[in-house]
This record gives C-alpha cells, structure tokens and sequence, in this order.
C-alpha cells in the first residue's frame, strides 16, 4: 500500500517541475495533430491513434499528472475540433484512464505484458463500460445495443495499440529521449 502512496505522491510531485508542464504541452500538441487523423465510424464508434502520445505523459509522469493531463486535453480537444455536444463523462473517463495508465506504467520499464495489461484495462473500464455509459445517456440508446460494437472494436485495437506504444516506447527508452525529457531542466516552478 506504501507503493501505491507513493506512486502519487511522486506523480503530484512531478507538477512543480517546468519541464513537465512543457513536455505536457508538446504531448498535448502530438494528441491533437494526431486526433485530425481519427476515423469517425458513427455516432458510436471511432478509431485513432492520438492517445499513443498521452501515455507517454502517464508513463513519465504518472497517475496525478495523467489524471490532469487527460482531462484538460479532453477539454482542449473539444474546444479546438468538436465532434458532437460536450459531455463531462467522457472528460472523467479521460481522467480514469490517465490515472490508470499511470499506476501501470509510470517508474517502471516498459515490458510488453505490462502495456498489454495497461491497455486492456483502459479499454474495459474508460472504453467499453464508461464510453459506453455515457454514449447510451447522449444518444437514449440501451447500454447493452451499443456494448457488443464497443466490445469488438476494442478487443480488436487492443493489440493494436499496445504493439504501437510498446515499439515506440522502447525506441525512445533505448534512445535516452525519456531520460533527457525526465532530467532536462528540473528546476522548480514558482507559484
């Protein structure tokens, strides 16, 4: 339990560097180009990439700055390019899912099984439960009509999108593009 604690205790602390606010802001760039290149499927279903670039964030930063994270850039992303009306559900689930992210991946070595697992339970619980939820309060449509598409596209990017982050995370790692952001400038913001 004292792990987990001071898993956010040590995100929280991540918020006092500049650089971390910086290298949100430049994730938060790749996100949005990347949302440009969504394909939308419906009211119901879309498939894109952008949030490759958000779980660097959850990775280097952990659960507090990828619950911060997620929900401003959800926000942001309304603001810039809005796909339908705004729905704060889909904010939260931002939220979740940057803070379960989080617990998975940040202060540890990105390991194939881990990723997997990080997915997975991103797409189960924000994904298929909550989006799901939230789609069915927006549209007045039953849970259970939208679930089983939910399911199937999930299960399907599931794989997908753990390959992607897991190859690219380990190029950087290996790089030492993860360590220099880390380390560059840790000077403390003043508040």
């Amino acid at each position: 339990m004292k792990k987990f604690t001071a898993l956010f205790k040590d995100s929280m602390e991540e918020l006092k560097y500049v650089n971390t606010v910086t290298i949100m802001a430049m994730f938060a760039a790749i996100s949005v180009v990347l949302g440009y290149f969504t394909l939308v499927l419906g009211d119901y279903l879309k498939i894109g990439f952008s949030t490759i670039a958000n779980q660097f964030v959850y990775y280097l930063f952990g659960p507090v700055v990828g619950a911060a994270f997620g929900g401003a850039l959800d926000i942001l992303k309304y603001i810039i390019r809005p796909t339908g009306a705004y729905f704060p559900g889909f904010t939260f689930s931002a939220m979740v899912g940057g803070v379960l992210y989080g617990c998975f991946l940040y202060k540890h070595p990105i390991r194939f099984v881990r990723v997997l697992a990080a997915e997975l339970t991103v797409s189960i619980i924000c994904n298929m439960l909550l989006g799901t939820l939230w789609l069915s309060m927006l549209y007045g449509k039953a849970f259970m009509a939208l679930l089983p598409m939910r399911a199937f596209k999930n299960l399907i990017m599931w794989p997908v999108n753990s390959m992607l982050f897991y190859t690219i995370g380990k190029t950087l790692e290996a790089s030492g593009v993860f360590r220099l952001l880390r380390n560059a400038g840790r000077s403390k913001a003043v508040l």
